[in-house]
């Protein structure tokens, strides 16, 4: 006497049977689907923020000591006006550049140097979610230091403190386009090494020409500080610090941001595939 089980037809039977005569004979089981982007991206995120709790810290306070100094520096020549302005907004970014842009180009050069990509190019989950969880943990860590450097600056210069609510599209907008920049530089450099000194290039050349006021350099030093990601968050703060800014030019300086961040998170995504499977 035989039996049928209800809902399963022979052809679903002979498949089953062939599957298990397959693994029987040794062959790899099929692997679960891919895991998708944005529970990958929370993963990461939360590992990365975690790991650099205590590795980081020390490394920020730095960062704001750097620029509250700088300031200090500049007070002494600098009274006000569209110098002081340039001063205080380019300090706060420069402590972004120092951990979105200089830390982590070398965080990507040392992952890639000691082969801690093989681990995540086993893991299921996208390279856009390894990029942009290391790229947005990195760039939390700026939040506090950027907001201090602009509060003592805007204090230090005498500068309007009822526009700083800037700094929360500043901060991550900026953050974005020098977090990709730097984890492409580290991706892409062929030395560990490289990468290093690629990173603290970057954050020289933000330092330089975000905090020096753009009237006073010349026009081929002009030319590349348009070049430079951070300069539109730079001139979005320091837009924020007029009597009345101009909210069309401060809204046009942060989508520059965003489409630069948008282009250098995805040339990291593409580094990031590239450095993985060689």
């Amino acid at each position: 006497m035989s039996a049928v089980t209800t809902g399963v037809v022979p052809g679903q039977s002979r498949e089953r049977g062939d599957t298990r005569a397959r693994a029987g004979d040794g062959e790899a089981a099929p692997l679960g689907p891919r895991a998708r982007l944005l529970p990958a991206l929370a993963a990461v995120y939360r590992a990365q923020l975690s790991r650099a709790r205590v590795a980081r810290i020390p490394l920020l306070f730095v960062a704001t000591f750097q620029s509250v100094g700088i300031m200090i520096l500049m007070r002494g020549v600098v009274d006000g006006g569209d110098a002081a302005r340039a001063v205080v907004s380019g300090s706060s970014v420069l402590v972004v550049a120092f951990v979105a842009l200089n830390l982590l180009a070398q965080y990507f050069g040392q992952l890639r140097a000691g082969g801690g990509l093989d681990h995540y190019a086993t893991l299921p989950v996208p390279p856009a979610a390894v990029v942009l969880g290391a790229a947005g943990a990195y760039a939390s860590f700026t939040v506090p230091g950027t907001a201090v450097t602009a509060v003592v600056g805007s204090v230090l210069f005498k500068l309007p403190l009822g526009h700083l609510w800037v700094l929360a599209a500043v901060i991550p907008l900026a953050g974005a386009a020098l977090s990709g920049l730097g984890a492409a530089l580290g991706l892409l450099a062929p030395r560990q090494e490289l990468a290093t000194l690629a990173g603290q290039l970057g954050m020289s050349a933000a330092l330089l020409l975000g905090v020096l006021p753009a009237s006073h350099m010349p026009a081929p030093v002009a030319l590349a500080r348009d070049l430079l990601p951070s300069t539109y968050g730079v001139e979005a703060l320091a837009r924020s610090f007029d009597a009345h800014p101009d909210w069309l030019l401060v809204a046009a300086d942060l989508g520059v941001c965003a489409a630069v961040g948008v282009a250098s998170l995805a040339a990291a995504t593409w580094a990031f595939r590239r450095a993985a499977v060689r």
